[in-house]
């Protein structure tokens, strides 16, 4: 019997996955990986790190080469060599080998697409100038700092501020040069809610960054030798029309990603409504022995079970090792993901699990939000506040998602809120969990005990939230709201929610007469702790409808203020 033959194409984070899990599984088949590119196995995600100098040396992203993993798992890896047909009836492919130019056929009797993505070229004139650059490879990263350094550039335009525009927005100017972002959309990392990402908005603009909202790249200019400049319309454009040139000596296009389908089309195989692979729980796709895995493939949402296409090199790890086990008769499924990442801007940690609110509410669900402000530990140590916003079902109570900002303690937090999601914890059930304490690390009540007792109280008690947006909204539609502040009076000299009336905490029960018990009341203090304790109050007196407002004052002028 002759042994399985397992072709894979592609050799970054999920190829490399499928040979080394089959491999270990298995030590008859024969795997070969094609590559048409020249490095293997690299971290896409440092690439903005070597750029800015963090990584001094690009050789420690690309640890791996072909001989090292001939030598460890006998998978030959053959770079320079670029899949551009198949032929499933005969399960054959064609390869070129783009140092002769000579194209020859292989056979497989399982294929493993691992074509990973391409990013988005914006279609403006300009683009194709020297000095304009993609960030995908090492190639690329070493490409823009060797232009860098080599011309001694000061300004710097990044087009786009999704994870990849604002790492290098952040390294760039680390790097001390001037740095512009051109973001089409609203905010930047515009793939949380706004009343989060604005105070993402709000931590470029603190480090002197020129952020473009609401304004596209129309062009670049420049020589023959090099671009010099972008041309920007929108809003934020800066001339008097709400267009500008803006001077640049590099420019980065971080607009996206799409899936490199061209192959799974070609093959027959069913492309998904993302736009990727559509594939089973362990990577197959329609075509008989034509897998996919890592970014070209779809995934399912853990909480929705729908498809969902998120881009991570988390996930293409894992969908790697489950295909190449599947392949050689193990159990291995995937199980979905949640879109769980975590991204540096600047001082801040800025993390994401499960659906947002605007996900949430599109997808049918009831929801209940908390904004919870609360320090990673306590502030006699130094302790920082985080802003936790959190999304609930209020029907069952089951967390549905997490944004986490703050600049420290935030990765601890949306990981424990993302295993709480995949087993589908009630709200109820965060306050219950045994995490680690100690002053050095954390509070008595964390953060995520904090996070469930408040969306439990406004669940299953007596305590329901109100977001700024939400006030404003009912506001602005002319129904009769009276806001209380229950603050000391030299926090509310600092700020205030507009149109509030001042109760002191420790006023409230005797000046509750003031107060109309038949109106829709909210309270506030500085982040919500105090805001409840007066909502507590005034129920207890008989008002029927009290509200809390989510994250207080502070997440109030944050809001107001995007």
């Amino acid at each position: 019997m002759n042994p399985l033959k397992i072709v894979v194409v592609g050799s970054v984070a999920a190829g490399t996955s499928v040979a080394a899990k089959a491999r270990r599984n298995t030590e008859t088949a024969r795997i070969t990986v094609y590559e048409r590119g020249t490095e293997i196995s690299y971290s896409g995600c440092g690439l903005p790190y070597y750029v800015g100098g963090d990584v001094e040396q690009i050789s420690a992203l690309t640890p791996r080469s072909p001989a090292w993993f001939k030598a460890r798992y006998d998978v030959d890896i053959r770079t320079g060599h670029d899949v551009v047909a198949v032929d499933a009836g005969a399960r054959t492919i064609s390869v070129k080998n783009l140092a002769t130019g000579e194209t020859f056929e292989d056979a497989y009797d399982e294929l493993v697409l691992a074509t990973g993505v391409s990013p988005v070229v914006p279609p403006v004139p300009g683009v194709d100038l020297p000095g304009v650059f993609t960030v995908r490879t090492p190639s690329d990263a070493a490409a823009i700092r060797a232009w860098i350094e080599d011309r001694g550039v000061t300004r710097a335009v990044v087009v786009g501020a999704g994870y990849i525009g604002l790492e290098m927005a952040e390294q760039l100017a680390h790097r001390g040069l001037g740095v512009t972002v051109v973001e089409a959309l609203d905010h930047a990392m515009a793939r949380m809610d706004p009343d989060m990402s604005a105070r993402v908005d709000a931590e470029l603009r603190r480090h002197d960054v020129d952020l473009r909202l609401a304004t596209r790249v129309t062009g670049i200019t420049g020589t023959p030798d090099a671009a010099t400049g972008v041309t920007v319309e929108g809003p934020d454009g800066g001339g008097p029309d709400g267009a500008a040139s803006v001077d640049a000596g590099v420019v980065i296009a971080a607009v996206g990603v799409r899936p490199n389908v061209d192959l799974a089309r070609q093959v027959g195989a069913r492309i998904g409504q993302t736009g990727a692979i559509a594939v089973d729980r362990v990577g197959r796709t329609s075509v008989d022995h034509v897998w996919a895995v890592g970014d070209v493939a779809e995934s399912f949402h853990l909480v929705t079970g729908q498809p969902t296409w998120v881009p991570l090199g988390s996930t293409a790890n894992k969908t790697g090792r489950i295909a190449g086990d599947a392949i050689t008769g193990g159990r291995l499924e995937h199980r979905g993901i949640l879109g769980t990442s975590i991204v540096r801007v600047f001082d801040l940690a800025v993390a994401q699990t499960g659906l947002t609110q605007a996900q949430a509410e599109a997808a049918g669900y009831d929801v209940e939000v908390l904004h919870n402000i609360k320090p990673d530990r306590p502030e006699y140590l130094g302790g920082k506040s985080m802003v936790i916003k959190a999304v609930a079902d209020r029907g069952t109570g089951r967390l549905l998602g997490a944004q986490a900002i703050g600049p420290s303690g935030v990765d601890k937090r949306i990981d424990v809120l993302a295993t709480a999601i995949t087993f589908g914890a009630d709200v109820a059930d965060l306050f219950h969990l045994d995490l680690a304490y100690s002053p050095t690390y954390a509070t008595t009540k964390d953060p995520v005990h904090y996070t469930g007792m408040a969306l439990d109280g406004a669940i299953h008690g007596h305590a329901p939230l109100i977001t700024p947006a939400e006030l404003e909204t009912r506001r602005k539609a002319g129904e009769k709201i009276q806001v209380v502040d229950v603050r000391s009076a030299k926090d509310r000299a600092k700020s205030l929610v507009a149109g509030s009336v001042h109760l002191p905490l420790d006023q409230l029960r005797e000046r509750s007469g003031e107060l109309d018990p038949t109106l829709v009341t909210v309270t506030y203090c500085n982040k919500g702790v105090t805001g409840n304790a007066g909502q507590n109050v005034l129920r207890n007196l008989g008002f029927e409808r009290v509200y809390n407002l989510s994250g207080g004052n502070q997440n109030w002028q944050a809001w107001t203020s995007a």
